[in-house]
C-alpha cells in the first residue's frame, strides 16, 4: 500500500493523542490549539461561544417576563420554533468540532470546511430571527403600501399647481351650551351657498363615545362637483371632517342640494376658548382649479433645500481637504518610520483618525446641533469631521503605496524631509488625490440627506418633515431631486477623473 505523502504544515503539528484531542474539544476548538492549529481552534472556539451566548440572550428577549431560567426557556421555545433547529444545528456543530479535532490529530482528512459552512448557517438562521425577518407579511401588506410608494414614486402632480377658487357654505354650531340661548342661524345670501344644519347645539365625540349626530342640507352648491367638510373650533383651528375612518365629502344633485349625516368630531377645547357656550364651524368646500400651471411651494422649497445640500457638501469636501492633506503625510506608514519620534506620531495620527471615522456622520450632526444650534452649519461641521478622518486615511494609504525610487533619489541629493514631499511624493499623489476627492464630495452630498433628519440643514431635514406630515408627494419631490443630483455628480465625476486621473 502506497504511503500518504506528509505535508510540510503537518510536520509542524505537536503529536497529540485524538483520544485527548477529543476530550479537550469538549471546549471547542481547545483540542486545534493544542495540536498546533490555532487559527481554526480560535475560530471554532468564538464562533461557538458567540452562538451559544446569542442563543442565551435571545431567550431572554423571548420570554422576558418570566422570572427564572426554568420557566423562560420552554417559553422562549414555544415562541420562536427556530430555537430548536438552532440548538441542534450548534450540538451537531459541537460534534463536528470534536471530530475534527480527532482527525487531525490522525492526520486523517478534517471537516473544518463543513463546519464553517455550518457556522455560517447557524449565524444566517440567528439573523433571521433577531432582525425578524417576515416574509409573509412583506408580500400580505404591500397593497397597503403601494398608494404611498405610488406618490414617492410620481410625485409631479404636486410639483406643478393651479390657483384654487374656494365656494363654500358655512354654519354656526355649538357646544357647552346647556340651557343657554345660541344665536340664530346665518343668514341667507341670494347667490351664495348655505347650509341646514340640526341640531346646532350637541355634544363632541369622546374616546369610544359618539358625539352628537348632525343632520346636514347644502343648498345653492355647484352641481356634481364634490363638496369636502371642514370644521373650524373655537380658536380658528381647521381641520377634515372623519366619520368611519374616512372623510366626509358629498356630491350635490343637478340643484346644487346635498345632504349628509355625521356626529360632531372628536377633538379637545384649548383653556383659551373660555367658558361655554363654544362656538364652532362647520364648512362645506369647493375647490375649483384656474389659471395655468405654476411651480408648487412644495416644488420650489425642494430646489431651493437641494441648492443648500450640494453646497453643504461642497463645503464640507473644500474644509475637508485643506486638512485632510497635511494629516495624512503624517499618518503615512513610508514617510514617517524614519524616527521613533515620526513613528510615535504616525501611531497617534492613525488612531485619531479611526475613531473619528468610526463615528458615523449622523452623531457627529447632533453634536455639532448642539454646538451651534439646528442648520446647515452644522452639518457642514458633522460632514467636515468625518471627511477629514476618511480622506487622511485615504490619502495616507495612496501615499505608502507611491513608488520608492523617486523618493531615494531625492534622498540622495540630500533633500531634506518637506522637499522630499514636494518633489518626489506629491507629483504620484496627485491623480489618486483627485478621484478620492470628488468620491467624497459625491459621498457628502448624498450623506447631508440623512444628515438632515437630525437637524444639520439641507433637503434632508425637509425630506423627514414632509414624511412625519404624511406629505408622502411633496418627499417624492425631495427624493427625485436627491436621485437626480446624485447622477449629475457621479456624471461630472466621471468626466473630471477621465481628464485628470
Amino acid at each position: 500500500m502506497a504511503r500518504r505523502t506528509v505535508t510540510q504544515k503537518e510536520r509542524t503539528l505537536r503529536t497529540v493523542s485524538p483520544v485527548v484531542a477529543g476530550v479537550l474539544s469538549l471546549i471547542p476548538g481547545l483540542g486545534q490549539i493544542v495540536i498546533g492549529v490555532w487559527e481554526r481552534g480560535l475560530i471554532f472556539l468564538g464562533s461557538m461561544a458567540s452562538l451559544v451566548g446569542l442563543i442565551i440572550w435571545r431567550v431572554s428577549v423571548i420570554a422576558y417576563r418570566q422570572a427564572t431560567w426554568a420557566e423562560r426557556i420552554p417559553v422562549a421555545f414555544r415562541r420562536q420554533p427556530l430555537l430548536y433547529v438552532l440548538v441542534i444545528a450548534i450540538i451537531g456543530l459541537w460534534a463536528l468540532i470534536i471530530l475534527d479535532a480527532v482527525n487531525t490529530a490522525r492526520r486523517k482528512k478534517t471537516r473544518e470546511t463543513l463546519a464553517y459552512i455550518i457556522i455560517g448557517l447557524v449565524f444566517f438562521l440567528l439573523g433571521w430571527q433577531i432582525v425578524e425577518i417576515d416574509m409573509v407579511k412583506l408580500f400580505t401588506e404591500l397593497p397597503d403600501a403601494f398608494p404611498i410608494i405610488t406618490k414617492i414614486a410620481w410625485p409631479w402632480p404636486s410639483a406643478f399647481v393651479r390657483d384654487e377658487e374656494i365656494y363654500q357654505g358655512m354654519e354656526l354650531l355649538y357646544t357647552d351650551c346647556e340651557d343657554k340661548v345660541i344665536p340664530d342661524p346665518l343668514p341667507v345670501i341670494d347667490g351664495q351657498p348655505y347650509l341646514e344644519v340640526s341640531p346646532r347645539c350637541g355634544v363632541l365625540s369622546g374616546y369610544e363615545v359618539e358625539g352628537t349626530m348632525l343632520t346636514v342640507e347644502g343648498h345653492g352648491f355647484r352641481p356634481g362637483q364634490e363638496v369636502v367638510m371642514w370644521w373650524a373650533d373655537p380658536v380658528g383651528k381647521e381641520f377634515r371632517v372623519r366619520y368611519g375612518g374616512e372623510f366626509i365629502t358629498v356630491t350635490p344633485d343637478a340643484n346644487g342640494d346635498f345632504s349628509a349625516a355625521f356626529p360632531m368630531p372628536n377633538l379637545l377645547i384649548p383653556p383659551s376658548a373660555g367658558e361655554g357656550p363654544h362656538e364652532h364651524k362647520l364648512l362645506a368646500r369647493q375647490t375649483t382649479s384656474v389659471g395655468g400651471l405654476k411651480p408648487s411651494e412644495g416644488l420650489l422649497l425642494a430646489i431651493e433645500k437641494m441648492v443648500e445640500t450640494i453646497f453643504l457638501g461642497m463645503m464640507a469636501t473644500l474644509f475637508g481637504i485643506v486638512f485632510a492633506i497635511p494629516v495624512s503625510f503624517l499618518a503615512a506608514h513610508n514617510l514617517m518610520a524614519g524616527s521613533p519620534l515620526t513613528l510615535a506620531i504616525y501611531y497617534i495620527t492613525r488612531f485619531v483618525l479611526n475613531i473619528i471615522r468610526s463615528i458615523e456622520p449622523i452623531i457627529w450632526a447632533i453634536v455639532a446641533t448642539l454646538w451651534v444650534g439646528l442648520g446647515p452649519f452644522a452639518g457642514v461641521i458633522a460632514l467636515l469631521v468625518h471627511s477629514i478622518a476618511a480622506l487622511g486615511k485615504l490619502y495616507s494609504e495612496a501615499i505608502e503605496s507611491i513608488d520608492p525610487g523617486p523618493i531615494e533619489a531625492v534622498h540622495a541629493t540630500g533633500a531634506n524631509w518637506i522637499q522630499t514631499i514636494v518633489y518626489a511624493v506629491v507629483p504620484q499623489v496627485i491623480p489618486p488625490f483627485v478621484s478620492f476627492t470628488i468620491y467624497r464630495w459625491d459621498i457628502n452630498v448624498r450623506m447631508s440627506t440623512i444628515i438632515g433628519a437630525v437637524g444639520g440643514g439641507g433637503i434632508g431635514f425637509l425630506l423627514m418633515q414632509w414624511i412625519r406630515l404624511t406629505d408622502y408627494r411633496s418627499a417624492g419631490i425631495a427624493v427625485w431631486f436627491i436621485a437626480i443630483t446624485v447622477a449629475i455628480l457621479d456624471f461630472v465625476s466621471a468626466k473630471i477623473r477621465e481628464r485628470y486621473v
